[in-house]
């Protein structure tokens, strides 16, 4: 049991460290000295990383609750 939970704490320190550093470099084309964009370009960024953040909540979200999401029609 030991060996799962350090295996998850070393990846998942490692995978969070390139997340944000990958977040910080992308802060870094925002320099409009060097770099040529339009509001709609950080728009599809942020809409992006916005979905696969929203994606990992649910998935440890489910896992937290050992059930999955039940159906439910939209009112």
């Amino acid at each position: 049991m030991r060996d799962r939970r350090e295996r998850f704490v070393a990846l998942a320190e490692a995978r969070t460290d390139k997340a944000l550093n990958a977040i910080r470099l992308l802060g870094n084309l925002s320099n409009r000295a060097n770099y040529e964009y339009t509001d709609a370009d950080v728009t599809q960024i942020m809409k992006a990383l916005d979905g696969e953040l929203k994606l990992l909540k649910a998935k440890f979200a489910e896992a937290s609750s050992g059930r999955q999401n039940t159906f439910k029609l939209k009112k």
